[in-house]
């Protein structure tokens, strides 16, 4: 092994560990296309190690008050603030992301997801005490589940690390958490700050690939699965808890429909697109990737996105770059699949194309001519590529909107208050946007129906997922 290469370690029951057989897997700067770190491969023991800590911590935690994980919770936020710039310095090594927009978009939202979670812990709900049969008085006891089993995506590695931990442990769940393969640097360092906080056991994490994911899913300890990933990922997840019947948090990503009338503000449109479709190169369920526009402004849309594309800067150290590299040689050659693979009625208005011959950086891009049943409208890209589609009527946009196998987030644009509260009941996605698309907040649910999965992150219906519900009858 190269000596120079930082060396990642898993953390179990409090301490920093290598994997129980020395395995290893190479981490790559995607920026750079070079292993720059090693991080634990791990198998059996080590997952079998985590979830025992994980068991043995579970009942002093679920047992703290609300008051008490609100502090620990807090504590953390407060931690992460202060390391803030420490813990730039390792997501941007491991996503290649540029370190100006990380700072401003990610990082002040999951410490301020942290503290929502804090205050949810002492804000639990259920019904009011009563007698609901004479002679008896019934209430209602919301519990924690126990130890959970989460894994994490590459796209967005410390934040999904945080809607991960921060409403399982709020709620006084025990948690081993996975991070992708492929970026677990920061997650590896939120270990160590979490750690300094939280009792041994409470939080632990293994890195490992796929195999390690499956070993967690399917060990006896823990009483829920939570995985942010692929719908191929979800299904076998869902698949292995049902061996042993485990509750299943899944959120598989999207292909959000973008339904722009004619009577919308188009300038706004395509910035605001440009910059929902493109940021962290399109790397995010929610982007702003598939566009329905209509006939009556469909050439002027196409020619001002493609315009905001060739515009959209790129690269390493770019000068004003919105979104860096894709994470990894097979998600550079996924994405370059689905343009090379285009049927010919399809015109590529920008784009198209890999940049440079160093690291994994694909040009913003812009496909028309598409029709609805194209391979790169039914599935999910998750690269900076955005479609555009040519609708003739609101039922036209409908139909084809809600005609995918996921669910997760769509957008309306228009002027027309009626006919965007009618778009807003009519899109069958967990989210809708009106006139904006892709911000988000503590405050409000998000996940999505069909194949995007089931079960909600953020919100208190996200921290719900996390508990049980116990009925207590009393005789008078």
């Amino acid at each position: 092994m190269n000596e120079g290469l930082r060396r990642l370690r898993n953390y179990i029951a409090g301490e920093f560990r290598d994997a129980a057989d020395g395995q290893t897997t190479e981490v790559v700067d995607p920026a750079t296309g070079e292993v720059y770190a090693t991080a634990p491969l791990s198998r059996e023991a080590d997952v079998d190690a985590a979830m025992e800590a994980a068991r043995a911590a579970f009942p002093g935690w679920q047992d703290s008050t609300p008051a008490a994980r609100q502090l620990a919770l807090l504590k953390i936020a407060d931690a992460l603030e202060a390391r803030g710039e420490e813990l730039l310095d390792v997501e941007c090594r491991d996503t290649g992301k540029p370190r100006e927009l990380t700072a401003s978009e990610e990082l002040p939202m999951m410490i301020d997801q942290i503290r929502f979670f804090a205050g949810a812990a002492r804000m639990l709900e259920g019904k009011s005490a009563g007698e609901y049969m004479d002679g008896m008085t019934s209430f209602v006891r919301r519990e924690p589940v126990g130890v959970c089993a989460q894994v994490a995506p590459w796209n967005y590695p410390m934040m999904m690390a945080v809607w991960k931990f921060a409403p399982a442990l709020a709620a006084g769940n025990t948690v081993v958490l996975k991070p992708s393969d492929t970026t677990p640097a920061s997650t590896v360092l939120l270990a160590g700050i979490l750690g300094d906080v939280l009792p041994r056991g409470v939080f632990n994490v293994v890195c490992g690939d796929r195999d390690t994911g499956r070993l967690m899913v399917e060990h006896p300890v823990p009483a829920m699965a939570s995985i942010t990933g692929s719908v191929r990922a979800g299904m076998e997840v869902a698949g292995s808890a049902a061996k042993d019947l485990k509750r299943v948090h899944l959120e598989l990503g999207g292909k959000a429909p973008v339904v722009v009338f004619e009577d919308a503000d188009i300038g706004k449109a395509v910035e605001d697109i440009a910059v929902a479709g493109y940021f962290n190169a399109g790397q995010d369920c929610t982007a702003a990737t598939r566009v329905l526009v209509h006939e009556s402004v469909h050439n002027k849309f196409v020619a001002a996105l493609a315009k905001a594309a060739a515009e959209t800067r790129t690269g390493l150290g770019e000068e004003n770059a919105l979104y860096g590299p894709l994470n990894n040689a097979g998600q550079l050659e996924r994405v370059a699949g689905f343009i090379d693979r285009l049927p010919t009625h399809a015109r590529v208005e920008a784009g198209g194309r890999r940049i440079g011959d160093r690291g994994y950086f694909y040009a913003p891009t812009v496909v028309s001519g598409l029709r609805q049943d194209d391979e790169i409208i039914q599935n999910e890209v998750f690269g900076p590529v955005i479609t555009v589609q040519s609708f003739r009527d609101e039922e036209q946009a409908v139909k084809w909107a809600n005609g995918i196998d996921y669910a997760l987030a769509s957008s309306v644009w228009t002027k027309d208050h009626a006919r965007a509260m009618r778009m807003s009941k009519a899109l069958d996605f967990g989210c809708v946007w009106i006139n904006t698309h892709i911000p988000l907040v503590a405050e409000m649910p998000h996940g999505g129906f069909k194949k995007s999965g089931y079960g909600k992150d953020l919100s208190a219906y996200g921290f719900d997922d996390y508990t049980r519900i116990k009925h207590v009858m009393t005789a008078l």
